[in-house]
């Protein structure tokens, strides 16, 4: 295994997908009570968006070549997409409306599009892209089953970790985050717009 690889692509995505912040999110949808409906819908959550970041990380790239669409392309659109949405982390304020409603939120919004959003599936694509051997693959997805299993545990701990990290601390880390996910963006521009020109 790569450990290079694997600990870029765990950086990465752990700022994309931000398992506090979404913790603390899916603590809000759904009612606090309901011990084994939570963890339902987390494990449900993290099998459907772990599956995505897989799946279309591999074979993305030749869906998009069959569309006529280069990686260079990929890279440079991927990269404003997420500086859009490092743009967002900065500067937007997150809603935590308090439920009491049972309801099955695995797909929407906890997977599509909070775990595997366009920023996630577009980083796995450009990581998969990238990759220049079996070994490189295996990091790749270690470093996505290892974000999902953080995101699921703190799933299950999302009462814990919004006592301890509370709003205030989210707001500090998402904005944080937003930084490092900009400069991020801006590497992905920089390495299309290379790549096109040479």
């Amino acid at each position: 295994m790569d450990l290079s690889v694997y600990l870029n692509a765990m950086t990465g995505l752990f700022v994309i997908i931000d398992p506090i912040g979404t913790a603390l999110i899916f603590h809000s949808l759904l009612p606090a009570g309901e011990s084994r409906h939570r963890t339902v819908m987390a494990v449900k959550s993290l099998l459907i968006s772990t599956t995505l970041l897989i799946v279309f990380g591999n074979y993305g790239e030749l869906f998009l070549s069959k569309l006529g669409i280069s990686i260079e392309a990929l890279r440079i659109s991927g990269g404003l997409l997420l500086f859009y949405t490092a743009f967002n982390m900065i500067t937007q304020d997150l809603e935590y409306k308090v439920t009491t409603e049972k309801k099955d939120i695995s797909v929407f919004p906890m997977s599509i599009p909070l775990l595997a959003g366009p920023g996630s599936l577009t980083l796995a694509i450009l990581l998969f892209s990238n990759s220049s051997s079996q070994a490189t693959d295996i990091a790749i997805v270690l470093a996505i089953l290892s974000i999902s299993l953080i995101t699921l545990v703190l799933m299950l701990l999302s009462g814990f970790v919004k006592v301890l990290i509370g709003r205030t601390g989210d707001e500090i880390l998402r904005r944080f985050l937003g930084v490092i996910l900009a400069a991020l963006a801006i590497q992905f521009i920089y390495d299309g717009i290379v790549q096109l020109a040479g």
